[in-house]
Formats: structure tokens, sequence, C-alpha cells
């Protein structure tokens, strides 16, 4: 049975206390809300272990490289000289085009006299095969950010990201997770629809974007980040000050409809990213502990 973590509930805080919002739309007027007072971390060093081991073991991918065809960036870094595939697919020739439907899993799904028609990549009905993103980064010099990405809980698309509803952690994720399933499914969700490890490697920083605009959300969606080591150095981005919100935890909640983006560093750097439905009453109790 799940109870609420109180281990430290005499030390209760949410970070910042004192951060102004600025442009940010935050969660309950705060930027973020810093989960460690509230979930057990105590097994985070065994999960840290086994992950860095596990991810020895499977097959990882590729994400994020197309935020600005996406239109998910902020008006002040549209400009930013990071290659992005989606602008390198629009431009293609025929020939390139044939070159990148060759590397697909199922190049015969695509008919080449209908270029203009197919939507590849992320969120789109065509998404990228390995092969097709190395070959863009080989070619056009994209730059896909998060160069590890292992997703536990298969998802069909960014909208199906809190259900769980039929879904369940793939076998190979059992085999090699075990340590990081048992302590997901201790997390105060009442559904867990999705969870990724996502990586960055040396030298490499995620580029600022919000995964989806205030103007599609009514309220901000229920997920936990967790950070092991403590050393991703994610920040919220606020666009009309031009100012940075550093989150310094290793679990948290922000509103993804805000920017954020990851800092570069010399070193690889990871977090666990779980999305869901909260439990109504540890949403009650985080909201009634942030209100100070």
């Amino acid at each position: 049975m799940h109870r609420l973590h109180t281990a430290r509930r005499g030390a209760l805080r949410v970070a910042p206390p004192a951060e102004p919002l600025g442009s940010l739309r935050g969660i309950w007027g705060r930027p973020f809300i810093d989960l460690e007072p509230f979930v057990d971390l105590t097994r985070l060093a065994a999960v840290d272990e086994e992950i860095a081991y596990g991810l020895t073991q499977v097959e990882v991918g590729y994400t994020g490289g197309s935020h600005k065809w996406m239109e998910i960036v902020p008006p002040s870094l549209e400009d930013e000289p990071y290659v992005d595939y989606g602008q390198v697919i629009a431009g293609m020739s025929r020939d390139e085009f044939a070159r990148l439907v060759s590397l697909a899993d199922d190049p015969e799904s695509f008919d080449l006299d209908r270029q203009k028609e197919y939507e590849l990549g992320e969120e789109r009905p065509f998404p990228l095969s390995h092969k097709q993103m190395l070959w863009l980064k080989y070619r056009h010099g994209v730059y896909f950010p998060w160069k590890v990405f292992y997703e536990m809980i298969p998802t069909r698309d960014w909208d199906h990201k809190s259900t769980g509803a039929g879904k369940a952690f793939t076998e190979e994720a059992e085999e090699h997770f075990p340590l990081l399933i048992e302590l997901v499914q201790s997390l105060p969700f009442a559904e867990i629809g999705r969870c990724n490890i996502m990586g960055l490697e040396a030298n490499d920083h995620g580029t600022v974007h919000h995964d989806r605009s205030h103007d599609e959300k009514v309220a901000a969606d229920h997920f936990i980040t967790l950070c092991p080591r403590g050393n991703k150095r994610l920040f919220l981005w606020d666009e009309e000050e031009g100012r940075k919100v550093e989150v310094k935890t290793r679990a948290y909640w922000f509103n993804d409809g805000d920017y954020h983006g990851v800092e570069a560093d010399p070193f690889f750097r990871y977090s666990v990213r779980v999305d869901g439905f909260f439990r109504p009453e540890f949403l009650q109790h985080l909201r009634r502990s942030s209100a100070f």
C-alpha cells in the first residue's frame, strides 16, 4: 500500500521559496516543486548502479533534434546554429529523401512521389529509425540533444503519456531495471503511463523548448523527474526577462508548458521521467505543503 513519504516532514520545503515567476506559468505560484521531501529516495544509489549497468545491456535511441520545426522553442533562441532535422527533411531533394527512406525500418511503406505528404520524426506519423537519425547526424549535422533515450513503458504519442490503461513495463525493462521499476511503482501515482530514461553525452546540452504550450493545457501535467546523481542541471527559461531558474534537486515537478533546457557539462548525465496521474491525497498534501 502506498503511503505519503513523511520521513522529512519536519523539513518540508519547496524550491525556490521566493523565486519570482516572471513569464513562467509554474505550479501554484512557484517555478517548480522540489519533491525530495515528499518521496522516498533512499534507494537512489542502488538504482543508479543498476541503470548505469542496465544501459549497457539494452538498445538506446535518440530524441529531440527538431524543436525548431515543431515550433516549441522560445523566439529569442530560434536562430541558434544547431541543425534541426525537420528543417533538413523539408528541404531535401528527391534523391536525398530516397536515401533517408532507404534507412527506415519499413522503406516499402513510402512512395517517393508523395514525399511532401510525409511527416517524419517524434510526435509524427512516421517515427525516425535509429539509422535515419545517425545519417541525419553524419550527413547533415543534425544535433540530437538526448543521445540516450530508453522507453520502459511503450507510449504511442504525447497525448497518451499519462494514462496507464493497457500499458505495462516491457519484459526487457523488467529484466534489466527491476530496482528502478520498484522505485517507480512506489511513487505517489494513481496511474503511470510513461517511464523513460533520458541521458545527455558529455558536453551536450538540452535545447530550450516547451513540451506543450500553456494554450494547449488547462493545468500542469503530472510527472516526476528523478535525477539519481543530482548532476543534471535542468533550468527553466523566462523568455520575457531572459533569465534561467535553476532546478537543483534529485526529484522535481515543473510545468512542462514552460520553456526548459539542460546545461552542458563535461560528463554524461541522465534522469528518469515518470508520467501519469498523481493520487488525489498526494496532490492535496503537496499543495497544502506548498502554501507558505
